[in-house]
């Protein structure tokens, strides 16, 4: 089913071409979606009947992509769920602008709403399930604010909290403009590898060589303004309240990049069902995607 994706007139939702050498399966469509910002890279997984779990979009985080879920995906289709996932602007191959300016939490938040639309387009499912992992978490919550019930059946905050803390990836910050912002953090993080990726690429592993090469076509103004954001101390988690939308707040057993206690608290405010998933620490939907797409399924049928 890959690159065999449905298209709306117009050509804003069109077949895709894979991204790196990272293998999509056959049951996952790649897609390119059209945006005000440009193409954001996409992909979805449908069930081979009706959605009967309705749609869901998933947001990736900090340094991540699309591929993040790719696990994830094919799951949640067969669980009943139209399930999609794009890549931010900025990330791997998704339409990247110049400038720190272009990459605000509006801006971010504003592709989530145009990425719903259009999928309620295509799929006549007016109402989407929205899924953030991490930093996407704070831009699915931008977005489940702006959308509310007219945009979206609720929202799944996957490792992510209510807030972050000045000073918060100021390493990182500091590292990619002392380079001129010339480089990428897969490169600074791995010197070793990055020699071997110069002198012999072949001995990188495919997933090695997929996390390079998306670090590198990441843009660095995306990881500079993503930064700024998570070192964001304000709380929206009043105003996400205020929709009304159920909220699921899930993490990892072993997630340490948010305190756990913030996000369980966070929960306890919102009302919200708060689970802890077993045999995961930041990236669920990579290291237990089955336990994560149950908790998924499980919440999105009682609120769809």
């Amino acid at each position: 089913m890959s690159g065999q994706g449905s298209a709306l007139p117009g050509g804003q939702v069109r077949p895709g071409r894979p991204f790196s050498v990272l293998p999509v399966p056959d049951t996952v469509e790649v897609l390119e979606l059209e945006a005000p910002v440009g193409t954001l890279t996409a992909l979805r997984a449908h069930p081979a009947g009706p959605a009967a779990g309705g749609t869901a979009l998933l947001v990736p985080g900090f340094t991540g992509s699309k591929e993040d879920f790719l696990p994830l995906l094919p799951l949640l289709a067969e669980r009943g769920v139209d399930a999609w996932a794009f890549s931010q602007r900025g990330q791997a191959d998704s339409a990247a602008p110049a400038g720190e300016e272009a990459y605000t939490l509006d801006a971010f938040t504003g592709d989530v709403l145009h990425v719903a639309s259009l999928i309620a387009e295509l799929t006549g499912h007016q109402r989407t399930h929205l899924l953030g992992h991490s930093f996407g978490g704070t831009v699915a919550r931008a977005a489940a604010i702006r959308g509310g019930r007219a945009v979206f059946a609720d929202l799944a905050m996957l490792c992510s909290g209510p807030h972050g803390w000045p000073g918060r990836k100021a390493a990182e910050e500091a590292r990619l403009r002392g380079a001129g912002k010339q480089t990428d953090l897969w490169t600074l993080d791995r010197p070793e590898a990055a020699r071997t990726a110069r002198r012999a690429p072949e001995r990188l592993s495919p997933t090695e060589r997929f996390l390079r090469e998306r670090s590198l076509r990441t843009s660095v103004d995306h990881l500079l303004g993503a930064i700024g954001i998570l070192a964001d101390p304000a709380d929206s988690t009043p105003h996400l309240a205020a929709t009304g939308l159920p909220v699921l707040v899930a993490h990892g057993a072993y997630d340490d990049a948010w305190p756990q206690e913030w996000q369980r608290t966070m929960a306890e405010r919102l009302g919200a069902r708060h689970e802890v998933i077993a045999d995961a620490g930041h990236l669920p939907n990579q290291e237990n995607p089955a336990a994560t797409a149950d908790l998924l399924s499980d919440f999105w049928s009682h609120t769809g």
